[in-house]
């Protein structure tokens, strides 16, 4: 009964309610097959672009580009992965915009995980000072975090997300039934993004996760839908609070200073985004023990599932001194000293944590990091 509960819950959407901004999104199986007719009822753009993986593309671009029938509508693809997350990236995307005459009143298609949100979105938000841009996400991650909330942007040598804006979807539509191809590991990614929003604002769900591990494990539809709709609507209620990180939305970056850190220094190639987070929320549990905020059973916990969940819990082989200077130049470092987001219990942190550099340094040479 609680399995067909779920799946018909996951089948309403939700709304982010922004003001002029608003936007609904849409989860459940089977939307591509109503994608066109979902993003002219929001959009009504008169020309779209959809920007998309080359694999993507083949997987589930018939079936997107079959569903779009009230507005002519074009492919553009871009290699996969973190390293096309650039300046030079969008530079080229802006040329082919501008080649195949994408005006004002277009609308570019976000369909693929979060670099693609990201890059598109960002391209979205600065051609011709910004168009429209819908949110089609393939991966869980993206499903569950990414694709919700307007931040966009691109990566800088020294820093993930260096470079970036604020630019609202004007609807997002997330088809479980497309994380059926995900390969193991990048769907196991999108499950500690779960785990970050139980940890944030539900004990319950944490709960919830830790009972239904396998379920989630072997992909139940029940289990996935439940996990996107509570995922989302705790992300929704953050950014309706806080659009623009001015203070609350910043809880959202639980896991993600120590998270980024290593994506920096292991060059984007080591780990995928929430594989890092993973390794970053074991931190912050660990960091926030050493302050005393939090009882060593609760990290414990934090650990323990994602652990069950096959996701990486210790550092690899990096150096301390690297992962510090990578903190130190995280955008929401303050005078050169990283600012933590850092659980007081299950189901409630605290954001602006300074963090002293000698526990910083016994928490990760504890979890791998080498001197």
């Amino acid at each position: 009964m609680q399995q067909s509960e779920d799946t018909q819950e996951a089948l309403a959407p939700l709304r982010v309610e922004l003001g002029p901004r608003s936007y609904q999104i849409h989860i459940g199986p089977g939307l591509l097959r109503r994608a066109g007719q979902l993003i002219a009822q929001a959009a009504t753009p008169g020309r779209g672009f959809i920007i998309t993986h080359p694999r993507i593309d083949q997987l589930h671009g018939a079936a997107l580009r079959e569903s779009i029938t009230a507005f002519p509508a074009e492919m553009i693809t871009v290699p996969p992965g973190e390293r096309q997350k650039t300046l030079r990236r969008a530079a080229m995307l802006y040329d082919q915009l501008l080649a195949r005459g994408a005006e004002r009143g277009s609308a570019v298609i976000a369909f693929g995980g979060g670099v693609i949100g990201d890059l598109a979105g960002f391209v979205a938000a600065t051609y011709m000072r910004g168009i429209v841009y819908v949110q089609v996400p393939t991966t869980l991650l993206a499903q569950v975090d990414a694709s919700i909330g307007g931040k966009v942007g691109v990566d800088h040598p020294e820093a993930k997300n260096l470079i970036g804006a604020f630019h609202q979807p004007r609807v997002v539509i997330a088809d479980s039934d497309v994380l059926h191809t995900l390969r193991g590991r990048d769907y196991r990614a999108g499950l500690a993004e779960v785990v970050k929003h139980a940890v944030i604002g539900d004990p319950g769900f944490f709960g919830w996760l830790e009972e239904n591990v396998r379920a989630l494990l072997q992909r139940a539809s029940w289990a996935v839908a439940h996990s996107v709709r509570r995922s989302g609507e705790i992300k929704a209620e953050v950014v309706r609070q806080d659009e623009r990180e001015t203070g609350l939305r910043a809880v959202l970056n639980l896991g993600h200073t120590v998270g980024h850190a290593l994506e920096t220094v292991t060059g984007y190639r080591a780990f995928r985004h929430g594989e890092a987070v993973s390794i970053g929320l074991v931190a912050a549990a660990r960091l926030a023990e050493e302050l005393g905020m939090l009882t060593a059973g609760q990290g414990d916990a934090v650990a323990g599932l994602l652990g069950r969940l096959r996701l990486p819990t210790r550092l690899p082989e990096v150096r301390l001194d690297d992962l510090l200077a990578a903190m130190a130049a995280d955008k929401k470092a303050l005078a050169g000293m990283p600012r933590f987001v850092l659980p007081r219990g299950i189901g409630s942190v605290q954001i602006g944590c300074e963090v002293p550099e000698s526990a910083l340094r016994r928490v990760l040479g504890a979890l791998g990091a080498r001197a």
